[in-house]
């Protein structure tokens, strides 16, 4: 298991991971994301949103060789289970821009299933709105790991662009 710690600088509630070369993708950040929805799934790319307007999140990516260790229910205020085709397995860091943070899900591209959590949302909405732009208060656990069950259970998924 590989893991990175990044602070996420959050603009409009969101902020993505996406194919690092992003010439690529059909519809870029933050093109087409649907305001709201806890994570979107483009080809390429994924896009989360947050609960607090402008702040700096603090959000750990964990890319597994397998399926992940079991993570405490109880600590998470959302979750979602999605399924996402990279075609490079180098995702950049998207928040208010792109950053110099690179994620690498392996030697190329493929199907992840990929497992979000956070934490700290109700705390980050309040102090956005009554504060102003906080750090570290709203918490993401990103984890990836191969999709070995080709059927995606069911879960959303879209190809990456050709």
């Amino acid at each position: 298991m590989r893991r990175q710690q990044l602070r996420v600088r959050v603009a409009y509630h969101g902020f993505a991971l996406q194919e690092s070369d992003d010439a690529s993708l059909a519809v870029p950040y933050p093109d087409e994301t649907e305001f709201g929805r806890y994570v979107n799934v483009f080809p390429g790319r994924l896009d989360f949103y947050s609960a607090g307007h402008t702040h700096t999140a603090a959000v750990v990516v964990e890319v597994w060789d397998g399926l992940p260790e079991a993570r405490a229910k109880e600590e998470w205020e959302e979750r979602e289970e999605v399924v996402l085709e990279t075609s490079s397995g180098e995702l950049a860091v998207w928040g208010m821009e792109r950053t110099d943070d690179i994620v690498l899900l392996g030697d190329a591209g493929g199907r992840r299933r990929v497992w979000v959590g956070s934490a700290g949302r109700a705390e980050v909405r309040r102090m956005t709105e009554d504060v102003g732009v906080v750090h570290g208060v709203e918490r993401w656990l990103v984890q990836f790991w191969p999709d070995h069950d080709r059927g995606g259970a069911g879960l959303p998924v879209l190809a990456p662009p050709q």
